[in-house]
């Protein structure tokens, strides 16, 4: 029965095989040229040397990233420290009367202090407490605060990495996103960046790789452009340094 039931197999695939064989020569006779039968070959892998050494100074990354957010309906600020960037979130609070506000479990952020910082405004911590249902905190939230893991100027995008203090839900649920950019995590390309995720390795990826390009933009079959569908609808690009 096995015997009989494998050949049955070998037959379907010889008859499948005929008949692709059949199809790309009809192709082939139509379009007059030989069929091509052998693999092409790929004598380069990977992007050429010239784009491998291409690099932005600074501030052209700066000006080039600017550009680009803001081409995708981002918004850009260069604030040359930390306390400057706890003012202009102080104050865009005040502006948009934010009331929750959702912020990474990272040292750099403790060092704003938005506690204090915003008084009218409760401000959670991202898994700063096992009781909380965290993902609501931040559906609530009108602000979520995040510290850039990477940024590339060639496309314009921020790379935020998760894990159990870095929620992407920090970044993907409130209604508006500080992303804070240290100047010096900003590169040219984005291939900067994948490389350090090659180089770690499977097993040391972190739990989710997100790039953001500006804010949620969403468009159905109509081409009808719907803003913060999924994701926040306003995104604050903040360089510091």
């Amino acid at each position: 029965m096995a015997e009989s039931h494998q050949q049955w197999l070998d037959e379907l695939t010889a008859q499948s095989k005929a008949k692709q064989a059949t199809f790309m020569n009809d192709i082939a006779r139509k379009l007059k040229r030989p069929r091509v039968l052998e693999k092409p070959a790929h004598p380069f892998r990977g992007a050429p040397d010239f784009w491998q050494e291409f690099e932005w100074p600074l501030e052209d990354r700066i000006e080039r990233f600017t550009e680009n957010f803001k081409s995708a309906g981002g918004h850009v600020a260069r604030l040359a420290s930390m306390d400057d960037v706890r003012q202009f979130i102080q104050e865009k609070a005040v502006e948009m009367s934010a009331k929750y506000v959702i912020r990474q479990n990272q040292l750099e952020l403790d060092e704003l202090n938005l506690e204090a910082a915003l008084p009218d405004a409760k401000v959670s911590v991202w898994n700063k407490g096992s009781e909380e249902h965290w993902r609501a905190r931040a559906a609530e939230a009108d602000f979520g605060v995040v510290i850039a893991d990477y940024a590339a100027a060639y496309t314009g995008s921020i790379t935020v990495l998760s894990s159990k203090d870095k929620g992407r839900s920090v970044s993907l649920l409130p209604t508006v996103l500080m992303a804070i950019i240290p100047v010096d995590r900003l590169k040219t390309r984005l291939g900067e960046i994948m490389v350090n995720f090659d180089q770690a390795g499977q097993g040391n990826l972190p739990a989710g790789i997100h790039f953001i390009s500006g804010p949620s933009r969403s468009a159905d079959i109509e081409n009808d452009l719907t803003i913060g569908v999924h994701g926040p609808g306003v995104v604050y690009a903040l360089f510091v340094g």
